[in-house]
């Protein structure tokens, strides 16, 4: 019977691990992970007692499977003195660089991404070639809406104000919008803050797959500080 329930508990969470959505099918429909029969009867009553075990076991089973593919969001303090910021990350971020064209202008831009649930947490930072507002207001736009434009939606903004380390607050850009993105048209919620610093134009953005908890995305932008 161990051996039958541990190999139902792999085949569970390999299933509920590769498609999310399955955790919040009802527990009724449990048994279609399950194989039927999931033990031998031998006698009437045995099989009832046997049965009543094994509903028990595949419970048990799905109740760590589930736990076992729950969002963690294991957040910790990421100082980037290079790029002149610090925030939380739920997750440990990866590094990437890449080139954008601003206004025919080619700059590059730094991702700092970490990924926790079906959420992906990132801060990107644009190095302009000079700190004139005319450069600053042709980068924040330009990040505004492309941001819009992979969802398909209007790139709607409001004024907010952005956090100093050394204390103090400067102006940025609060947007959310939501709608389908890439070729498959999957649904995708967007949050963002965009401000200007200096030679620095900042991104800090989560992508979601669907509206997150309001303390998750507090817990993010709250903690975004410039030097």
């Amino acid at each position: 019977m161990l051996r039958t329930v541990l190999s139902i508990r792999r085949f569970i969470a390999q299933v509920l691990c590769r498609f999310p959505s399955i955790s919040y099918v009802p527990a009724r429909r449990v048994s279609v992970f399950l194989p039927v029969p999931l033990f031998r009867r031998a006698s009437p009553l045995a099989g009832r007692a046997r049965t009543l075990a094994g509903t028990a076991a595949a419970a048990l089973v799905f109740g760590v499977a589930l736990s076992a593919c729950s969002p963690t969001f294991d957040w910790r303090t990421v100082m980037n003195n290079d790029n002149g910021y610090t925030v939380d990350f739920p997750a440990k971020p990866g590094n990437d660089q890449r080139a954008v064209q601003i206004g025919g202008t080619p700059m590059q831009m730094a991702m700092q991404t970490a990924e926790a649930g079906n959420a992906v947490f990132a801060v990107g930072t644009v190095m302009l070639p000079d700190d004139s507002d005319a450069t600053q207001r042709a980068a924040l736009e330009f990040l505004r809406a492309g941001l819009a434009r992979n969802v398909g939606a209007a790139p709607e903004a409001h004024a907010v104000q952005i956090p100093l380390a050394a204390g103090g607050k400067t102006p940025g850009l609060e947007m959310m919008v939501s709608g389908a993105a890439g070729a498959n048209h999957e649904s995708r919620t967007v949050y963002a803050r965009l401000v200007a610093r200096g030679r620095h134009v900042y991104q800090a953005a989560i992508v979601a797959d669907q509206p997150l908890p309001q303390d998750q995305v507090d817990q993010f932008f709250s903690s975004f500080q410039l030097y």
